[in-house]
């Protein structure tokens, strides 16, 4: 066998285990409802949610719990999903900085049942287009 047979097979090899490995690895977006009857049935994969924080009366968003002074660590807030589910989301990280101006928030991570709540691992954040109505804003404005 050739040297450039053996070096065309190592890199078939590693392009499909790298592959294989990224399909293991991938999750899919759900509702809330969905990440609950998937952790009831004992699949606790990592699944994506997309949704919005409730406003309150005064027009900021409702349902937050960060206290750093007591643990650092832990954020508390409420989301609606995209199918009108609300959740408690609990994520063992500080208060992500631009939370309060984001349109639509994406949780990943996994529904706890004996906690009741949906744990997030990483949150993403849409904020707020910098453009309306197809004129740009200035940070003056």
């Amino acid at each position: 066998m050739k040297k450039s047979h053996i070096i065309a097979l190592v890199v078939i090899a590693t392009a499909i285990f790298m592959i294989i490995s990224t399909v293991g690895d991938a999750s899919v977006y759900v509702a809330f409802d969905s990440a609950r009857s998937m952790a009831k049935e004992n699949r606790n994969s990592v699944v994506h949610v997309v949704g919005e924080l409730p406003k309150g009366p005064d027009g900021k968003h409702a349902g937050m719990k960060y206290e750093p002074k007591i643990d650092p660590n832990r954020f508390e807030f409420i989301m609606i999903d995209s199918l009108n589910n609300q959740e408690l989301v609990v994520y063992n990280k500080p208060k992500p900085q631009d939370i309060d101006q984001s349109e639509k928030v994406v949780v990943i991570g996994k529904m706890n049942l004996q906690k009741n709540c949906f744990e997030a691992d990483n949150i993403l954040l849409k904020c707020p287009s910098k453009y309306n109505n197809n004129q740009l804003k200035t940070e003056g404005e």
